[in-house]
């Protein structure tokens, strides 16, 4: 009788569930996230998370020289993730106006909302002494979502639906009556996260008043 020898996958070429390739860079940060989500900053050690993503150390350091390198580099990841993935067409008249912001508000609150992303903005906090650079990561995401906004209201006021102004200090006044403090609430875990209707709300809410100020 034969006996047949599975062959292990190699650690840099292990699949993922829909049978691709993951990168070993991938694998490491996401393992680093997963585990910096799980024990926070001091509790992970590098072996946590070599032991998540299935490889050795020496792999784990080939990506990232350190454990803060690798905090830095798993931020940086998830930042990039956070950018809001909305097209923003200029509004044609003030009901399109109307419906962009609406939808850009929505789309703000579910972002910002998701588990993965409110850690990310607790760990820049919570390292904001020792790694400094964590929240200019973090908040370079912020001001590309920040951005967008701006030039649909910039082309919204060429167009003659809202009165002149700044448009960065618009996006702010439009924010600030969307969220009032509920980030900070669920920052501090004072406060769920709304429920999909009740985003809806908040964000038809803050639309209809931002109009009446600047319409």
């Amino acid at each position: 009788m034969t006996r047949t020898t599975k062959r292990a996958v190699p650690a840099r070429v292990r699949k993922s569930p829909l049978g691709e390739p993951v990168p070993l860079r991938d694998r490491i940060l996401s393992a680093a996230f997963a585990s910096f989500m799980e024990k926070g900053y001091a509790g992970t050690s590098t072996l946590d998370i070599a032991t998540r993503a299935k490889v050795s150390k020496r792999d784990v350091y080939a990506v990232c020289s350190d454990k803060s390198a690798l905090l830095r580099e798993a931020i940086a990841e998830r930042s990039t993730q956070m950018r809001l993935p909305l097209e923003m067409a200029p509004a044609t008249d003030r009901k399109g106006l109307e419906t962009t912001l609406a939808a850009f508000g929505s789309a703000v609150v579910q972002g910002v909302c998701a588990k993965p992303v409110l850690t990310v903005y607790r760990l820049a906090i919570a390292e904001s002494f020792s790694a400094p650079d964590l929240a200019h990561t973090l908040n370079l995401a912020r001001q590309a979502n920040r951005g967008m906004l701006a030039r649909t209201l910039a082309a919204a006021q060429k167009s003659g639906f809202l009165k002149a102004g700044d448009p960065t200090a618009m996006v702010t006044d439009f924010l600030g009556l969307l969220w009032g403090d509920l980030l900070l609430q669920l920052l501090l875990r004072t406060a769920d996260p709304p429920s999909p209707g009740a985003t809806e709300r908040m964000a038809q809410g803050a639309t209809e008043k931002f109009l009446k100020l600047y319409g």
